[in-house]
């Protein structure tokens, strides 16, 4: 119903824009008149290239310009468009005179809803013109020409090219138009001045001095003289394009003082850097008057140490910014760097990655339940300590075993896998649910298993509090594989890309690190003792981790939702339910004896069998389609496909190797690719964003991976299309500054004249 109303409005209004221009233009050649952006059917734009003379005589000066009339909703922009957009063109072909530089009326600042992209243009209507002069050898008429190129945009952006061509006639006088001189003198007095001609003087107090690469510089503005200083409305203040200026602002303190923000650009500026800008005064009420801003700033001082400078190419030309992408091949992989790494550096990386998976929020349930338990057993189970802490460890390095073997077995049979590559299973992630809500409820008490807490001494079978302890390692390998730590991706795609005696030594060393940190308690004397003491304390504490341990369950019936859908979620949570009731049925059996105990016994597998067959069958169709599950906005699915077309059209490219139970993937994801920094950074160089969804299998990004030394994700690549064959890899753990730097370093625009940056092609907005 939404969409056929837009439609009808937008027939309505384009009915009205060519009325209105077949009478405002009556007296126009209709070579003066031309319309474009076909939306629907209906053109958004309509241009008339307008002249303030009837005639011309030889030397004198006239007005020429381009009339824009856009639909409601639709715009074009302003020489500096802002995050977005491209600046409107207008290429003047006039023999037998001359015409200077464009004049451009104070614009407007338009924002998406989310407020992540502002752009500065026109909508409704506008006329860009320009002074002209005729030749003192003119005569007969003089032939004008002027070719736009625009682009119009409302959500979405139209190229528009249109040609206008009028002449005028030379005569002894130069006779005004007294229809189009009106509105070029209205368009005169939206054009904003120098402040020398307006009485006002403007001064600029930076609080540094000097501009350092990078780095945001703050300072005051101040405004004197004139009719008024004092600015009142919202966007009163639209920036140039500023060599070696990222982005200014200025916010209103008091009535002529501006407190002025920006950030300095990484590279140095082939110009001095200024602060140039127009500032419009006033309100609609009292009538307004605009102002050129052109003040010095401070001395550039060179970029940080170790900030690679930006590739430099040049741009493309619009037309072939609009025009199809030419196929191209996909890019050849850069050599892993990993290839060259020996044994002895990947047992090193392994250890020390699987030591800093401990710090990874995927093993914090497991790791603060292991905690609880050594607080309790260095008080009441003295010199059991390292026993459970070798049981613990035993556990962790036989669980990485046995994942090492099914790699090998799965990889012998001609599959690719990966780190993680089982929480790409839906039964795997039902299993792993189950055993964690177990867990939690033998934390609230609902039944026992190893040592109850009370009566540890005698009560309890040594064995079995050591079974406890192993199991605890199995479970903290099952949670740490959706993670990956520094050094880790490194050395486990290693071990992937050599024999099986390797990967079982990787796996191993990667094990070992893991239980580090209880090796520790025993290894080093007396750090046990300095335990907190047990107390009633410990009881809640427990229960705390029960809790910890549903919280990482309502993540797995998430990580479900990716792999099987709304359905399959749904039968995990049936399947949990049932969990919770065979628990408890197995909990009251320990109360029990003889018989009884062994028919609650049987009752609590009925339910946990059954439950588990009716409930865990997953529709490999019935899976969500894949999708890009980045938080970013801007992302795309990807495929070499759509990376090679980017970089072929001038874009930088940024790909996000990751999936829906990967930990780490998703942190990065909300602490640093949503920054609005990073956003902006995007937004500015134009970097085509893709994700590559790994949740499900996927032989393509295992490949990919493959390709680049990587055995899982979290993978980044940024690929500049200056050097598409030498693709950057970020580290596993992301930080906003080397996002940042990163795609600076693969920007590949071309410096204007004036050492300012254009847009490279096909930096155009995209539906």
């Amino acid at each position: 119903m939404k969409h056929s109303v837009s439609k009808r409005f937008a027939l309505v209004g384009g009915i009205g824009l060519w009325l209105t221009a077949a009478v405002a233009h009556a007296a126009l050649p209709p070579s003066a008149v031309a319309t474009g952006a076909p939306d629907e059917g209906d053109p958004r734009i309509e241009a008339a290239l307008l002249v303030d003379s009837t005639q011309v005589k030889p030397g004198d000066t006239f007005r020429v310009g381009v009339r824009f009339r856009l639909d409601p909703g639709w715009h074009v922009y302003w020489k500096n468009p802002g995050d977005s957009g491209l600046e409107t063109d207008i290429a003047w072909d006039t023999p037998g005179s001359t015409v200077g530089a464009l004049q451009w009326p104070f614009p407007s600042t338009f924002r998406t809803p989310d407020g992540f992209i502002t752009t500065h243009g026109y909508e409704g209507e506008v006329l860009l013109f320009a002074q002209a002069r005729a030749s003192e050898q003119a005569t007969g008429s003089l032939n004008l020409s002027a070719a736009v190129n625009a682009l119009v945009c409302e959500v979405h952006c139209i190229p528009a090219d249109l040609m206008l061509t009028r002449s005028i006639p030379v005569g002894p006088a130069t006779v005004a138009d007294t229809e189009a001189a009106p509105t070029f003198d209205a368009a005169k007095a939206q054009v904003p001045r120098p402040t020398k001609d307006t009485g006002h003087s403007a001064v600029l107090a930076l609080d540094a001095k000097e501009l350092t690469a990078g780095k945001e510089f703050t300072g005051t503005v101040t405004l004197t003289g004139g009719a008024g200083v004092a600015a009142t409305e919202k966007d009163f203040f639209v920036p140039e394009r500023n060599p070696g200026v990222d982005k200014v602002t200025l916010t209103q303190t008091a009535p002529g003082r501006y407190a002025l923000k920006g950030k300095a650009e990484p590279d140095a500026p082939e110009v001095e850097p200024r602060l140039k800008g127009v500032l419009r005064l006033g309100t609609k009420a009292t009538g307004y008057q605009a102002l050129e801003v052109d003040l010095a700033l401070a001395p550039f001082v060179a970029a940080a140490p170790g900030l690679a400078p930006t590739a430099v190419a040049k741009a493309p030309s619009i037309k072939d910014s609009l025009a199809a992408v030419k196929p191209v091949t996909s890019a050849a992989p850069a050599a892993p760097q990993e290839a060259s790494m020996g044994l002895g550096m990947a047992l090193l990386f392994a250890f020390l990655g699987g030591a800093l998976l401990n710090l990874m929020p995927c093993v914090f349930p497991v790791l603060a339940l292991k905690a609880y338990g050594f607080t309790r057993m260095v008080r009441q189970e003295q010199g059991r300590v390292g026993a459970h802490a070798a049981a613990y460890a035993g556990g962790i390095i036989a669980s990485m075993l046995v994942l090492a073997g099914a790699v090998l077995a799965v990889r012998a049979g001609g599959a690719g896998v990966g780190w993680g590559f089982q929480f790409q299973e839906p039964l795997f992630v039902a299993a792993v649910s189950a055993v964690l809500v177990a867990f939690a409820l033998n934390l609230f008490g609902v039944f026992n298993v190893g040592l109850d807490g009370t009566a540890l001494a005698g009560k309890v079978d040594r064995s079995h509090g050591l079974m406890h302890s192993a199991g605890e390692g199995v479970l903290a390998v099952v949670l740490a594989t959706p993670c990956s730590a520094p050094l880790l991706g490194t050395a486990v795609g290693f071990a992937f890309a050599a024999g099986p005696l390797t990967v079982l030594a990787v796996f191993t060393a990667l094990g070992l690190g893991l239980a580090l940190p209880f090796c520790l308690l025993v290894l080093v004397p007396g750090l046990a003792q300095k335990l907190p003491k047990p107390g009633a304390w410990m009881e809640r504490f427990k229960q705390v981790l029960g809790f910890a341990l549903l919280g990482t369950t309502v993540w797995l019936v998430w990580v479900m939702g990716g792999l099987a859908g709304v359905d399959g979620m749904a039968r995990l949570l049936a399947f949990l339910v049932a969990v919770g009731l065979g628990t408890w049925v197995y909990g009251q059996s320990q109360l029990q004896e003889g018989g009884k105990r062994w028919a609650s016994l049987g009752i609590a597998a009925v339910v946990l069998v059954g439950s588990g067959v009716a409930a865990l069958r997953f529709d490999e169709a019935a899976a969500p389609a894949a999708k890009a599950s980045s938080t970013v906005a801007m992302a795309q699915p990807w495929s070499d496909e759509a990376v090679a077309s980017a970089l072929a059209a001038g874009q930088p490219v940024f790909i996000d190797f990751t999936a829906d139970w990967c930990l780490t993937c998703k942190f990065n994801e909300r602490t640093v690719l949503s920054r609005e920094e990073v956003r902006a950074a995007f937004t500015e160089h134009q970097v085509a964003f893709f994700v590559a969804d790994w949740t499900r299998r996927d032989a393509r990004i295992t490949a990919r991976l493959a390709d680049h030394g990587r055995a899982g994700v979290p993978m980044y690549l940024v690929l500049s299309p200056s050097a598409p064959d030498k693709p950057e890899v970020l580290p596993e753990l992301l930080t906003v500054d080397s996002v940042v730097d990163s795609v600076k370093r693969a920007s590949a625009c071309s410096p204007r004249p004036d050492g300012s940056k254009v847009l490279c092609a096909a930096q155009l907005p995209r539906p």
